[in-house]
């Protein structure tokens, strides 16, 4: 599958790109009895204030029902039509198990219509299957994680994404993050065998803020074209610095530019074993 070009018939046309789902998706249509409307997220709390900026409008869009909890095990299932969901970058597949119950679940980037995949602790290494991490083999990459031993898939989620196992240890298995952390989770955790579906997703230019608008993305605005009462950023005689060491946000907190913004006494710092690298290091 490769990235769509457009002919610049217009300046928002012009180096546009979208993804072609042709020979890749097998439907346009979505499967009525696990989809529901929903209330999209604008961003405010329940007292209407904003608390996250940049939310609000975009299309609007039914809720696809995902499996991510995978509570049917030893249970054969056959991807029966793989499908887009506007709630996700990765590509959903709808599955029918051998006793005849569908559900939606995350496909995996070599997924086809009629592959076979099962969740299971004797099930084979083989991308789509689930597994406990502690009988995948070392190297092997991995999505849909789990962090608790019955819980459900939390980490690893988005387009293109995986996780690579590199060691097992004492009950527990470090896997290296698509951040470049490396964290130990629980081995009796379950995770999927590959890789997320959609790759080219992260390739996309959007070309024009009417897409962005369509995603529910409102502008944003630079620190420094602010005033100084509305931003740390602000203020200044034409187009002047930030005049700090470090980049803040509104509130004066540290951002970007490979700053620590974790919380210090976070639960799970106990299973970090190599932070993520930023910037040049990153490379």
């Amino acid at each position: 599958m490769a990235l769509k070009k457009h002919k610049p018939t217009t300046p928002g046309r012009r180096g546009m790109s979208t993804i072609s789902y042709r020979g890749k998706l097998s439907t346009r249509r979505s499967h009525k009895k696990l989809t529901r409307g929903f209330k999209r997220g604008t961003g405010r709390n329940a007292r209407g204030r904003i608390t996250m900026r940049h939310k609000g409008g975009g299309h609007k869009r039914r809720y696809r029902d995902i499996d991510f909890m995978y509570s049917k095990k030893n249970i054969p299932m056959k991807v029966e039509t793989l499908e887009y969901d506007p709630n996700r970058s990765g590509f959903i597949a709808l599955v029918v198990y051998a006793d005849g119950e569908r559900r939606y679940v995350l496909a995996p980037k070599s997924a086809r219509v009629g592959d076979t995949l099962v969740v299971s602790e004797k099930a084979k290494v083989l991308p789509g299957n689930r597994l406990p991490l502690g009988d995948i083999p070392v190297g092997t990459f991995v999505y849909n994680i789990a962090l608790a031993t019955n819980g459900p898939a939390k980490i690893v989620r988005s387009a293109g994404s995986y996780a690579e196992i590199i060691a097992q240890d004492a009950g527990y298995v470090q896997l290296k993050m698509p951040s470049t952390e490396i964290r130990k989770i629980i081995a009796t955790a379950w995770a999927t065998v590959g890789e997320v579906s959609n790759p080219e997703y992260k390739l996309v230019n959007l070309g024009k803020a009417g897409r962005a608008r369509y995603l529910g993305r409102r502008p944003t605005v630079r620190g420094s074209a602010m005033n100084p009462v509305d931003h740390p950023h602000g203020g200044g005689e034409g187009r002047s610095g930030r005049g700090h060491r470090r980049a803040r946000t509104m509130w004066g907190k540290p951002s970007g530019k490979g700053q620590k913004t974790r919380r210090s006494k976070k639960y799970s710092n106990k299973l970090i074993v190599s932070r993520r690298k930023v910037g040049k290091r990153r490379r």
